[in-house]
């Protein structure tokens, strides 16, 4: 099988995450809870990870480094716990129902009322309209780094400015680009950042988290067992325990650190080069094939994503030919983003999403090109 659906999750990872995953069935117990070598084990684990973490996205308190099992859960962290009656958000029509659907929980629930930020037809923000959204009580603009169904990436340092300017928090969405393209919380004015482990960064499922700003405030999303303090009622107000109820997944988040060194030692910016590299030969061999329609902008910057559709056909049977016919995974439909598939003019065909990793080569984008041709001129 050609494995082209990694903007879901990559499916190939290094030898070095599935070796540490292993090591640390073996070896680690209960980080936080209790001395023996087990637990201390487990600890080191836990603790070297945040520390990578916190350095690969130049963040200086890797204490504030909370994990969760996903972007999901580490994105309905922030936004249920940072909002409070009254406050207004804004967002945009690009978003992932990861954001999107506990923002609308929330307004329908009277807390907060929400702005959403239109795009054009290519999928791009406007970002004249994102600084005229803000008012008075705006508290935060929560939004994406780069889009999972077009692939376009966000201006995180222009928007960071609007933010900084305007004295709003920024909550950012880093599904898409964490370990293939490079990101400082400081220098993008990052108040909150949410990333999964199982994309960009080469770990496994199961594997996320967020990095909480010192002078950033979240509420538990959830209460448990912590290490520590346990006569409080309260969670904990610590971090990273104030975030990280119950037992951590160490074994998954040995597997992150193998996948985040590994990252760090190729470079962020070559991992990304290549996966570019790959779309963009892909894009440029299929775009006048006739009845193949693109979306997205392919003059900016962007991920290794290309989505398309062809004529007179529903993205879903393109999706099931690619597979049964050349054995080429890809991803169809909605992408769980349905304003973004309403700007681009897909709301009713969904598209097909071919997504490349590093572990992709030039003779996969041949393969896929043909396919398509195939398809497209039938």
């Amino acid at each position: 099988m050609l494995y082209l659906d990694n903007a879901a999750t990559t499916l190939q990872k290094p030898q070095c995450v599935i070796d540490a995953m292993l090591d640390a069935m073996n070896q680690a117990g209960n980080a936080a809870r209790g001395v023996h070598s087990a637990s201390l084990c487990a600890a080191r684990i836990v603790t070297e990870a945040r520390q990578q973490l916190a350095e690969l996205f130049e963040f200086p308190t890797p204490n504030r480094v909370c994990f969760t099992s996903n972007a999901t859960e580490a994105l309905n962290t922030a936004i249920k716990g940072f909002f409070q009656r009254g406050d207004h958000v804004i967002t945009t029509a690009m978003e992932h129902n990861s954001v999107l659907r506990p923002l609308f929980c929330l307004q329908d629930e009277g807390i907060i009322r929400l702005t959403v930020v239109d795009a054009d037809e290519k999928g791009r923000i406007l970002y004249e309209e994102l600084e005229r959204a803000v008012q008075k009580e705006t508290r935060a603009l929560v939004i994406q780094h780069a889009s999972n169904v077009t692939g376009n990436v966000n201006d995180l340092e222009r928007v960071g400015e609007i933010c900084r300017r305007k004295d709003v928090a920024l909550i950012v969405d880093a599904s898409q680009t964490a370990g293939t393209i490079p990101i400082s919380m400081k220098a993008m004015n990052i108040a909150v950042l949410c990333f999964t482990g199982h994309k960009g960064l080469l770990g496994p499922q199961g594997t996320g988290g967020l990095l909480v700003r010192e002078d950033v405030e979240i509420k538990p999303l959830k209460e448990g067992g912590s290490g520590i303090h346990s006569y409080d009622r309260r969670q904990p107000k610590d971090y990273p325990e104030h975030l990280e109820a119950g037992t951590l997944n160490t074994h998954g988040i040995a597997g992150l650190l193998a996948a985040v060194r590994f990252v760090r030692e190729i470079g962020v910016e070559k991992i990304g080069h290549h996966e570019r590299s790959l779309a963009r030969t892909f894009y440029k061999q299929i775009r006048d094939i006739p009845n193949v329609k693109l979306y997205g902008d392919f003059e900016g910057e962007r991920t290794g994503v290309v989505s398309l559709n062809i004529e007179g056909y529903d993205s879903g049977e393109v999706a099931d030919e690619l597979m049964e016919r050349f054995e080429i995974a890809t991803r169809s439909g909605a992408h769980c983003a349905p304003l973004a598939h309403q700007a681009i003019g897909t709301a009713d065909t969904g598209a097909v999403r071919f997504s490349f990793s590093y572990y992709n080569t030039m003779e996969d984008v041949k393969e896929a090109v043909e396919a398509v041709r195939t398809l497209a001129l039938e």
